[in-house]
């Protein structure tokens, strides 16, 4: 069995995170500050421990900045990584290689976004942007309609439907998952308010057969994670998640959310793949987690996600998150905090910080004895995701 070098020997020390919101009325650096402040502190490390940064070519908040604001550095080590979402879980390996080599000693993971009161990515397609080579190809699907990510995924959403013969409840019953676990959560946008599955069916189309309750919020908000090797990890002021496991993937002919051109575009062989790699490093295998934190910006990616980490066949998912499975209690919790589609949609970068305190024990809702969680990162672009555990 294939075992990457850093596998094991890194962790995450400590978690930070601003309240989640619809209009933070800061800026993102002022977030991104709060959040790693709160993470270091969480940690038991000072700002000048600080030698290493990995975050989101998305973000807007360059490194050297956010260590000026918060008196950190001198900087040996910062890295981004490209491909929206998909870069929650890559940022947290990029920090992990660069512990396990020496090459840093403590790197900050952050994401801080004003995406709902400023940014707002659900308009999709920007009228009148210079084209690019990564935006090239939105030229051949812009003129049908095709514009924002919502109808992006729908075209294989329809198409899982159609294989499978899965209806829109399957849909519905990860959205109803997610709120459940929201409602209890404090920190959660939708905290106090679940759903039912008749709330799902009843809520309006965005683009069929996607409804308002398959679409993940838009947020403001920010999250930290600190790495450092799991030796000194363990002598820090919390309990380390040791990185079990890292990996990232792209697909043979990979778009950006539009990969329709491949034999199957009801599935997701760039996660396969990455959950393929997971394995081998960690040996973990799918009845050994006993949580896992589904990348959900849209409900019906959740579904392949499952099928990809073989948690359950192929086409099987629709039944596998029937009876409740994927909800606290069940064989599988997932999205323990409510996931983006109830908590808050920061790229996934919360729901790193969500396993770091499953694996903790200290979850507001908490899986009885954890000792390994999956958590992936975005789908429908090159993607990652992390294995976390016990140290």
């Amino acid at each position: 069995m294939a075992r990457a070098s850093f596998a094991g020997r890194a962790a995450i020390a400590g978690i930070g995170q601003t309240e989640f919101s619809k209009r933070s009325g800061r800026s993102e650096l002022r977030l991104a500050c709060e959040a790693t402040l709160a993470a270091l502190a969480d940690a038991g490390l000072a700002p000048a421990d600080v030698d290493g940064f990995a975050t989101f070519t998305m973000d807007n908040n360059p490194e050297i900045e956010l260590a000026r604001a918060i008196g950190a550095g001198p900087l040996r080590f910062f890295s981004r990584v490209h491909y929206g979402g998909g870069a929650a879980c890559a940022a947290v390996m990029q920090a992990a290689l660069a512990v396990a080599s020496g090459a840093a000693e403590v790197v900050v993971c952050y994401r801080a976004m004003n995406e709902r009161s400023e940014q707002r990515f659900g308009i999709g397609v920007v009228p009148g942007a210079a084209p690019t080579t990564e935006s090239a190809h939105f030229g051949w699907y812009a003129p049908f309609g095709l514009l924002t990510p919502a109808s992006w995924v729908a075209m294989q959403a329809q198409r899982y439907l159609h294989d499978f013969g899965a209806t829109t409840e399957a849909f519905g019953r990860v959205s109803v998952a997610c709120r459940r676990h929201a409602a209890t959560n404090p920190a959660a946008w939708f905290h106090g308010r679940p759903i039912t599955l008749a709330d799902h069916q009843a809520s309006r189309w965005i683009v069929r057969p996607l409804r308002l309750l398959d679409c993940c919020q838009e947020s403001d908000g920010a999250v930290a994670v600190v790495v450092t090797t799991t030796e000194r990890a363990r002598d820090l002021r919390r309990p380390p998640a040791v990185i079990r496991a890292a990996a990232q993937g792209a697909s043979r002919d990979q778009h950006m959310m539009t990969s329709y051109y491949r034999d199957s575009i009801g599935e997701l062989p760039e996660m396969a793949f990455v959950a393929r790699q997971l394995h081998e490093q960690a040996g973990v295998r799918p009845h050994e987690f006993q949580t896992a934190v589904i990348y959900d910006h849209f409900t019906p990616f959740v579904l392949a996600q499952l099928e990809a980490f073989g948690f359950c066949g192929r086409g099987e998912a629709k039944d596998f998150v029937r009876d409740g499975r994927i909800e606290l209690g069940g064989a599988l919790p997932i999205n323990t905090h409510g996931g983006q589609l109830g908590e808050a949609y920061v790229h996934g970068m919360n729901g790193v910080a969500e396993g770091v305190r499953q694996v903790r024990g200290e979850a507001v809702n908490q899986v009885p004895g954890v000792e390994n969680v999956l958590v992936t990162a975005g789908t429908g672009v090159p993607t990652s995701a992390i294995v976390l555990g016990r140290g």
